[in-house]
């Protein structure tokens, strides 16, 4: 039988920290304008987690939230502000992968959005691609 280990993950600045009792899954990289200004880069890089396998160890006080009016939001750490999760309706569905620490096992399966992607980037030959959100499951 295999423990499997929980995934950790934390802010810049380490006040805040997570763990997650499961597997990260479907993780995608979102190239909108929306992302890159959220996440301070050419995309986001994300895994969705079940909620009920996510928990905070520390500094979850420290937490800011912005929530859009259709109830997807971000959370980050108010003293660093490095965005750790991506909540919808105040539960958290995905962490940011350059959040995590170690290896999680999981690689980027998608990229979505490109179709907006920011002229300076370039990206990736042999990638999944979608020039606007993925397909519905």
């Amino acid at each position: 039988m295999q423990i499997i280990m929980p995934i950790t993950g934390e802010c810049f600045c380490g006040a805040v920290k997570y763990q997650v009792e499961g597997k990260l899954r479907d993780a995608r990289s979102c190239h909108c304008s929306r992302c890159r200004k959220a996440f301070n880069a050419q995309a986001s890089a994300v895994a969705f987690v079940e909620a009920d396998e996510f928990s905070w160890l520390e500094g979850e006080s420290l937490l800011t939230s912005y929530t859009s009016e259709q109830g997807y939001g971000l959370q980050f750490c108010r003293i660093c502000g490095s965005t750790l999760c991506t909540i919808y309706k105040n539960e958290i569905i995905q962490v940011s992968l350059g959040c995590v620490n170690g290896d999680p096992d999981i690689q980027i399966g998608q990229h979505i959005f490109v179709g907006s992607k920011a002229s300076w980037e370039v990206m990736p030959k042999d990638v999944t691609q979608f020039k606007q959100g993925p397909p519905s499951t």
